[in-house]
């Protein structure tokens, strides 16, 4: 059954954000400072594989009165194909934690030297040192964005979505993959660690009866407001959450700034409802109870 029509977000927080903690181009609290602007009561940082910003985010949320949430996103693949699990409170001072995202990690690594491979072997001028000189902590991960503005900077590419389009994303001359987790795995992670497992921006992936698998697997919600999700797909994953009693969410994955260029939209254009946060909040409190008892 197909689903048409406009579902109206009442935005009070921001799900899905990026910070310099991994691809994005501003800090954690400046990413709070954003939210604020934006009239927001809450934001979630969720830099990939990292939980490096999250620190930084509280003490600038406990500052400006804006509630942060401690996440992540997580990237795993299913026949080739990147698949990302959002987790919300999760555990970030944990060094079990910390020491399964640093192999999480090192899998993004790999995958950025063999697209800078890729690449040069297509005779573009780019070295990892060109890539790497972005890195500026043992926290901070490197990826496609900052290859794209690389790409950019040598005038291979005129903007992000160009770079995607021409080398990064799939189907682009230089795109590979490399082995990574399995989405059932990052969502049983996150669960075991007190958190909650919600799929990113799923209308991304093509494939719905994944997603219905995942749903089935144990998944606790889903973005279903975001950027790259279509009207259609909004409905479609709202008539999903419906059924499977999953939480809805919603995000900008916001990246910031890079030239004149907003990736993927503004922090605080897409988002979802305090309620949703709440729901979120009470089943994290839920399961840390049951890891402690």
């Amino acid at each position: 059954m197909i689903f048409i029509g406009v579902i109206k977000m009442n935005i009070q927080c921001d799900f899905h954000t990026h910070t310099q903690a991994s691809d994005g181009t501003t800090s954690p609290s400046e990413n709070v400072q954003l939210a604020k602007k934006a009239g927001l009561q809450a934001v979630a940082i969720t830099d990939h594989d990292t939980i490096a910003g999250v620190e930084e985010a509280l003490a600038a949320g406990e500052e400006l009165g804006i509630d942060v949430i401690p996440g992540i996103e997580i990237s795993t693949a299913h026949n080739g194909r990147d698949i990302h699990v959002l987790g919300y409170y999760v555990p970030y001072n944990d060094p079990a934690f910390q020491a399964r995202l640093t192999e999480l990690r090192d899998v993004r690594h790999l995958r950025n030297v063999k697209l800078i491979t890729r690449l040069q072997e297509i005779g573009i001028d780019i070295t990892v040192e060109d890539v790497y000189r972005r890195k500026t902590s043992s926290g901070k991960n490197i990826g496609r964005p900052h290859i794209a503005e690389e790409l950019i900077l040598k005038g291979h590419a005129e903007s992000i979505n160009d770079a995607f389009a021409k080398y990064l994303g799939e189907g682009g001359a230089a795109y590979v993959n490399v082995e990574r987790i399995a989405p059932e795995e990052a969502i049983t992670l996150i669960k075991k660690s007190g958190g909650v497992a919600v799929l990113a921006h799923p209308g991304l992936y093509h494939n719905d009866e994944l997603v219905e698998e995942l749903i089935v697997f144990g998944l606790d919600g889903i973005e279903v407001h975001h950027p790259d999700n279509s009207e259609e797909n909004k409905a479609y994953y709202q008539q999903l959450a419906d059924d499977y009693g999953l939480i809805v969410t919603g995000g900008s994955d916001y990246h910031g700034i890079r030239g004149d260029e907003e990736f993927h939209a503004p922090l605080g254009s897409y988002g979802a409802s305090l309620q949703s946060l709440e729901k979120i909040r009470k089943l994290a409190e839920i399961r840390r109870g049951t890891l402690q008892s």
